[in-house]
Parts: structure tokens; C-alpha cells; sequence
């Protein structure tokens, strides 16, 4: 893979369309690229679609590739009203309905893997296959929890350029991989009019009195039907390896499988391994 340029330099020579739909009455942005069967990308925590930019050149020579900013974040509106699983994962259904999508293979990251598992719990008939990358802090882990809403609602709160940089090289393992464009373009979103009541409601799964009817159990993650592979890193933040042995008790049949030299965004940090892993396992 080339060198990273800048988020466009990946993008160059690869079709694609960005685009607004109403999905389920929020305004929610999309990028489109490639043909096959679907798969849509779900980013994490505070987040936006141009967390995948390093992937779409690969992936949409084998998939029709979906990314979209959930509710509350990104680009996509911003209803006030905290943005708890399964809410998020009703809008992630929307999206798939408003697209005219029957089934599609879903990834996740953070965040976005806790509400695409959600997802294949409680609407199997809608997913294909299951990729969970680095879903995040599976134990409630208090530190974690509390670290995570600081240094979110800092970079929103005094969104310089310091804390906002701050927050984003928390997601990586080699804090030399973090741009100066992604950083701008993170501190350009967080700037938002309105957009500090949001992470609010981003972060209301930060509190134990939202996040306790969500966390991962036998009783929901025996509900997932879809082939699963968990993606893992040796440098996550969130959780360790070993934290991954929990999931692959809860979720029946999954699989692991590790990046080395990642932190909570191997998607970004080792792309060629991160679409190699896609592509086989999502291919079968």
C-alpha cells in the first residue's frame, strides 16, 4: 500500500459517491464505493466515516462498500436525546433500509462493533457476516469509562488543537501515523454548532446507569446467528487479548484474530492486514 497522503489521496481514482439520506427521519451522510455484496462500516465513540478512508480503496474491489456517520456524529444529525445501543443500532437498520439493502456483512469499530453486534443479535435476518475490530472496554472497566468521557468532552469542550490532537492519538498505537489533516478535520466537526450537547449524548453509554442494559452477556450475544470474527490489537486502550476470550465464550462459533503493533484503530494504523482479514474471512 502506498504511503498515507492525506485523506483524499486515498480516496483518488476510486469512485465513489458521498451523499445525505433520511434514515428514519435523521439527516445521516454516506459515502458509497464498489459493487457486490454489501458491507457497511460502522466507526466508533465521537467518530466520523473518514475513520475508514485507508480501506476503501481495497474493499470496494470486492464489496459494495457502505460507510455513514451514525446519529450524533460526524456529518449525520443531531437529535437531543442520548444515543444509547439501541438507538444507534435502529439508525444503522435505517440506513440499510433507505439503501434498499436486505442483508449486508457488517464491521465495527469501538463503538460501532458493540452496536453492529447488537445488531446481528436482534435483527439476524439482516446480517450477513460479523466483524467486531477492537469492539471496546467489553469489562465496564470504571478508568476506562471515566478516561474516555474526559478526554472526549475536553477536545469538544476546548476544542484547540492540542486536546483535540490529544483524543485522537489516544486511539493509536504509533502516535506518529496521527496527521495534522485528520486532526484539523476531527477539530473542524467538534466545532460544530450544538455539537457539545451531542458528545454529551454520545458519551451517555459512558454512565453506568445507561450503559448496564447494553453490556455483553450470554443472553444477547447468544442471539447472533452470523459468522463472527473478533478483530484484536495488542496496543488497545480499551481492552486487553485476553479480554477477548470473554466474547469468544459469549458469541457462538466466533474467532479471533490479532494485529500486532495497533491500538484501537488498526483499520488506519495496518490497513493492508485490516482488508487482507476482511477479505477472507468475509468472503469465506
Amino acid at each position: 500500500m502506498e504511503p498515507h497522503l492525506s485523506i483524499w489521496g486515498d480516496f483518488a481514482g476510486v469512485e465513489l459517491r458521498q451523499h445525505f439520506v433520511n434514515a428514519a427521519g435523521i439527516r445521516t451522510r454516506i459515502v458509497e464505493a464498489g459493487s457486490g455484496p454489501t458491507l457497511v462500516m460502522v466507526h466508533g465513540t465521537g467518530g466520523h466515516l473518514e475513520a475508514y478512508t485507508r480501506n476503501v480503496r481495497e474493499l470496494s474491489q470486492h464489496f459494495r462498500l457502505v460507510l455513514f456517520d451514525m446519529v450524533g456524529h460526524g456529518l449525520s444529525e443531531k437529535p437531543n436525546r442520548p444515543y444509547l445501543i439501541d438507538y444507534l443500532s435502529d439508525h444503522l437498520v435505517a440506513v440499510l433500509d433507505v439503501l434498499g439493502i436486505e442483508r449486508a456483512h457488517l464491521s465495527g469499530e469501538s463503538l460501532g462493533g458493540w452496536v453492529a453486534a447488537w445488531t446481528a443479535a436482534h435483527h439476524p435476518d439482516r446480517v450477513d457476516r460479523l466483524v467486531l475490530n477492537t469492539p471496546g472496554n467489553i469489562t465496564n472497566n470504571p478508568k476506562v469509562m471515566a478516561g474516555l468521557k474526559a478526554s472526549s468532552l475536553a477536545a469538544v469542550r476546548d476544542s484547540t488543537y492540542e486536546t483535540v490532537r490529544a483524543r485522537v492519538e489516544w486511539l493509536f498505537g504509533d502516535k506518529s501515523l496521527v496527521t495534522d489533516e485528520l486532526i484539523r478535520f476531527r477539530q473542524r466537526l467538534y466545532q460544530q454548532e450544538g455539537f457539545e450537547r451531542a458528545m454529551e449524548n454520545i458519551l451517555a453509554v459512558q454512565d453506568w446507569e445507561h450503559r448496564a442494559p447494553y453490556i455483553w452477556t450470554a443472553e444477547w450475544c447468544g442471539m447472533i446467528t452470523a459468522p463472527t470474527l473478533l478483530l484484536w490489537t495488542d496496543k488497545d486502550p480499551t481492552a486487553t487479548v485476553e479480554d477477548a476470550e470473554i466474547l469468544l465464550k459469549l458469541i457462538p462459533g466466533s474467532t479471533l484474530e490479532v494485529i500486532k503493533g495497533a491500538g484501537h484503530w488498526p483499520q488506519w494504523e495496518k490497513p493492508e492486514e485490516f482488508n487482507s482479514m476482511h477479505v477472507q474471512f468475509l468472503e469465506g
